[in-house]
């Protein structure tokens, strides 16, 4: 894998060079200037692109804007501080292929790079709650409300329920398994038949299902 990484936090980019190459990627270029970033991807045809969304030259969207004019198909992906929902959604918009934080686990941010250069698109999972909002919004605007519908839900469990409702707050696995005191793998199970149950396929989905229809009211333990 090759990345190229635009980035003005010199700090930053070191480490996360050193940490990406002690992995065996290749970064070709870690570079804080906007326009160099935008040569650079002309030229070498990077695997993926990671972006900052703050930079003082330009911002990560500006980048991303002109780098999809030149390269509609290449991989490019935020790595941000930045949970602000617009920025998600401008990113996505755009054509980001990925919006990651830069709190993530390293491994965690690895197997997103893999994800988003075999093709996928990932978002971050502390994210779930902004693009559920989001996606509620744009329902409500394109039709009438719907209408809670229980049975739906019907076939959830009672941890399962308590875990969907997490999922809606955008909460990562290693969360949810911390604050209900069981391990990761359970969480993951119990996420894996949540999806299963309510016929979608993703957290995102999920987590849509639960706000839509007022799920978790009352449900979530505080």
């Amino acid at each position: 894998m090759r990345i190229l990484l635009i980035d003005d936090h010199a700090l930053f980019r070191f480490g996360l060079r050193e940490l990406l190459e002690r992995r065996s990627i290749e970064v070709l270029e870690a570079t804080g200037d906007c326009e160099e970033g935008i040569r650079l991807a002309r030229e070498q045809h990077p695997d993926v692109v990671l972006l900052d969304m703050r930079m003082p030259q330009m911002s990560g969207i500006e980048v991303l804007r002109r780098l999809r004019e030149d390269h509609p198909q290449m991989p490019i992906a935020l790595l941000t501080t930045s949970q602000d929902e617009q920025d998600v959604l401008n990113s996505l918009q755009y054509g980001a292929n990925g919006y990651l934080l830069k709190d993530m686990e390293p491994d965690e941010l690895i197997a997103a790079l893999r994800e988003i250069v075999a093709g996928g698109t990932v978002v971050s999972k502390e994210l779930t709650a902004v693009l559920a909002r989001a996606a509620v919004r744009q329902d409500e605007n394109d039709q009438a409300p719907a209408e809670a519908d229980d049975d739906s839900f019907a076939e959830l469990t009672p941890r399962e329920r308590e875990i969907l409702c997490h999922l809606a707050e955008g909460e990562s696995n290693k969360v949810i398994a911390r604050d209900l005191g069981i391990s990761d793998g359970t969480v993951k199970l119990h996420v894996k038949s949540i999806l299963r149950k309510l016929q979608v396929h993703s957290r995102v989905e999920a987590a849509v299902m639960a706000v839509k229809f007022n799920a978790c009211q009352g449900d979530k333990q505080q």
